[in-house]
């Protein structure tokens, strides 16, 4: 009997607490009119607000053509990492790529002339490529 008394009222005062942290926050921020603000600006220029949206405009664009070249760039590498994996003749683990537009540079080790002779080739007749940097060492 005295424990169900002793939690009812500890109940009573959980509830009570509640309550009055509920009520003093919602006393703390105010009335809710909603109608009586102004919707839409603060009184800043609509002139000023063009101007700064055509620069992030344009900031997009060039940060979205950033992107999309360096994508290709990527598609480029991987397509020839691609093919050197798929040759016996190359140990693609050694030899880095790295595009740049239609530029790509090989750098590594190879073990023979015939092996360099086979990634420059590779990295050549791939689509998208224009120019093979050679850094490619013979060991």
């Amino acid at each position: 009997m005295v424990r169900a008394l002793l939690r009812a009222v500890l109940l009573l005062i959980v509830v009570v607490a509640a309550a009055a942290y509920l009520l003093g926050w919602r006393i703390a921020q105010g009335p809710r009119d909603n109608a009586s603000r102004p919707v839409g600006t603060s009184g800043a220029s609509t002139e000023r607000a063009r101007e700064i949206g055509g620069e992030v405009g344009a900031r997009t664009a060039v940060a979205a053509n950033e992107a999309r070249r360096a994508l290709t760039d990527g598609q480029v590498t991987a397509k020839i990492k691609a093919k050197m994996a798929l040759d016996d003749t190359v140990k693609a683990l050694d030899v880095d790529v790295d595009t740049s537009g239609s530029t790509v540079t090989v750098t590594g080790m190879v073990d023979s002339a015939a092996q360099r002779e086979r990634v420059l080739q590779l990295a050549r007749e791939t689509a998208g490529v224009t120019t093979v940097v050679d850094r490619l060492r013979v060991r």
